[in-house]
C-alpha cells in the first residue's frame, strides 16, 4: 500500500484516480480516511470513481454466493455483536445440520446461478467432531453440485488448514471483523493476532482468503480508515463488507445503524483502498441501504454479493438481488472461470 502526505479534500479525488485507477495502487490510510470524511455532496463523484476502479481492475461480473450454517449458536466466544454466542440472553441456540440438508442447500444455491457456497460453523475453531462433519459434507457436495465450496469454522491450527486444502476447500472465510485498535471493545475472549494468524496460514496453504468485518460497532471513522488499510496488508482474495445489524441479548444491542450516506462512503473507500479485491455485500445492507443504496452501492465498488438469508439474520429475497443485477447488466461470474 502507498502512502502519501494528507491531500486536501478537493482533490483526494484526482489523487486516487491517479493512483488507483490509473496504476491500480490502493489508498493508504491518511487517503481511506479522507475520503469517509468527503462532504455528502461528493457522495456521488466518490461512487463514480470506485466504480470506475471496480470495472476497470475487477470487471463488470459478479460473484455470487451463498451460505449456511452447519453448526448454529452455543459459541463459546464473546463476539459482542453476535446473537450465536452462548454467553448472551440472545434468543440463537445450539443446532447441528445433517449432510442431506447440506446438499439440498448447496443445489438451491446453485440454482441461483451462485460459484460459492460457504459451510459456516459457530465455533472458536473446529473440534473433530465438526471436521468430519466438514470432511463429509465436502465430499457429497462435491459428488451432486457443480459449484466452488468455502468453509467458515473459526480459528485453526496449521494441521486443519492442510486437511481443509486436501479436502479442496476453495476458499476460507475468517473475518478480521474490527480494526486492531478497536478489537478488545468487540471481542475479549481471543485476539485480533489469532485471527490474523489464522488468515496467513490459509494464504500460505494455497486457498484463497476471505477476510472483511463488521461497520457500525463503535469505531470511530479513523478506525475504519485503519481497517481498511490492514485489510490491504493482508490482501484477502475477498472482503466482506458487513454493517452491524443489532441483535437482541448482544452488547450492541442498542447501537444505531449506520446511515446511508455513511454506509456508500464506506463501501467506496473500501474499493479506493483494495482495488482488484471481490467486494462482497453482506450482511446489514438491508437495514442500513434499502433498495435505492443498495443499487447505488452496487455502482460505487462493490462486486459479489451473499443471495438469500444469512445465518441468523434474513436478506433480501433472492429474486430481488438477481433482478437488480440484469438491471444493472452486470452479469454473474461463470463457475468455469473462478476455478
Amino acid at each position: 500500500m502507498s502512502e502519501i502526505a494528507p491531500t486536501s479534500q478537493n482533490d483526494i479525488l484526482a489523487v486516487a484516480r491517479t493512483q488507483v485507477l490509473e496504476r491500480g495502487e490502493g489508498l493508504g490510510e491518511r487517503q481511506i480516511h479522507e475520503c469517509l470524511t468527503l462532504p455528502d455532496d461528493r457522495l456521488e463523484d466518490l461512487l463514480a470513481l470506485a466504480h470506475e476502479v471496480r470495472m476497470k481492475w475487477c470487471g463488470p461480473e459478479v460473484e455470487v454466493e451463498g451460505i449456511i450454517s452447519v453448526k448454529t449458536g452455543g459459541c463459546p466466544e464473546d463476539c459482542h455483536f453476535c446473537s450465536q454466542s452462548g454467553q448472551f440472553t440472545s434468543p440463537v441456540r445450539a443446532a447441528w445440520l445433517d449432510i442431506p440438508s447440506l446438499v439440498r442447500a448447496a443445489k438451491e444455491t446453485a440454482a441461483t446461478g451462485a460459484t460459492e457456497f460457504c459451510i459456516v460453523a459457530a465455533v472458536r475453531g473446529p473440534d473433530e467432531r465438526l471436521m468430519g462433519q466438514v470432511r463429509e459434507g465436502v465430499e457429497a457436495i462435491n459428488k451432486e453440485v457443480d459449484i466452488n465450496i468455502a468453509c467458515s469454522l473459526g480459528m485453526l491450527t496449521q494441521e486443519q488448514v492442510d486437511e481443509l486444502a486436501a479436502m479442496g476447500v476453495h476458499r476460507y472465510n475468517h473475518n478480521l471483523e474490527a480494526p486492531k485498535s478497536h478489537f478488545a471493545k468487540v471481542v475479549t475472549t481471543h485476539t485480533w493476532e489469532e485471527r490474523w494468524r489464522t488468515c496467513e496460514m490459509v494464504r500460505a496453504a494455497g486457498m484463497e482468503l476471505c477476510c472483511g468485518g463488521i461497520v457500525g460497532m463503535g469505531e470511530t471513522v479513523e478506525q475504519r480508515a485503519e481497517f481498511a488499510a490492514q485489510l490491504g496488508e493482508l490482501e484477502p482474495d475477498e472482503v466482506p463488507l458487513n454493517f452491524l445489524n443489532p441483535r437482541p441479548g448482544t452488547p450492541f444491542a442498542d447501537y444505531p445503524l449506520v446511515e446511508g450516506a455513511e454506509a456508500l462512503k464506506t463501501i467506496a473507500a473500501f474499493r479506493l483502498a483494495l482495488p482488484r479485491t471481490i467486494l462482497r455485500y453482506a450482511g446489514g445492507r438491508e437495514l442500513t441501504l434499502g433498495d435505492l443504496g443498495t443499487r447505488s452501492g452496487m455502482l460505487g465498488g462493490i462486486n459479489a454479493i451473499i443471495v438469500g438469508n444469512y445465518l441468523t439474520t434474513l436478506g433480501r429475497p433472492t429474486g430481488s438481488d438477481l433482478e437488480m443485477l440484469d438491471e444493472l447488466k452486470m452479469p454473474i461470474k461463470a463457475l468455469s472461470q473462478t476455478l
